[in-house]
């Protein structure tokens, strides 16, 4: 069940974002980047729970971003070549950001547990 944890998180996470832009995409006219919101909610996960599962959280949301924020709508085919290298953007960028989000706070935690186990 523990290892169950993260990626339900991830999946909650993914899917409150999701349907925020998707409100926000229906809502508004005109050309948008929804997609680069995905951007904090990963790095939020990295933080809490590492790589694999901020990674996984980067994966979703470009296949989230793909079905519902652009058109054709409900479908993974994105007609725009302009939106489909910002897809291809997006996922690059969440992806490097996911695992350096949860490289830099390696050193932080391991130093912490030298110091735990120094204490005892």
């Amino acid at each position: 069940m523990k290892a169950a944890k993260p990626v339900v998180v991830v999946l909650m996470i993914v899917s409150a974002v999701t349907a925020i832009l998707w409100i926000v995409r229906v809502r508004e006219v005109g050309p948008q980047h929804l997609v680069f919101f995905y951007l904090l909610p990963t790095a939020l996960v990295a933080v809490l729970y590492g790589s694999l599962p901020a990674m996984l959280a980067a994966v979703v949301a470009t296949m989230c971003a793909a079905y519902f924020l652009y058109d054709p709508l409900y479908s993974f085919s994105v007609t725009s070549p302009l939106e489909l290298g910002e897809l291809c953007c997006f996922a690059v960028l969440a992806l490097i950001g996911a695992k350096c989000t949860a490289d830099l706070l390696r050193p932080a935690l391991n130093l912490l547990q030298q110091n735990r186990a120094t204490e005892d």
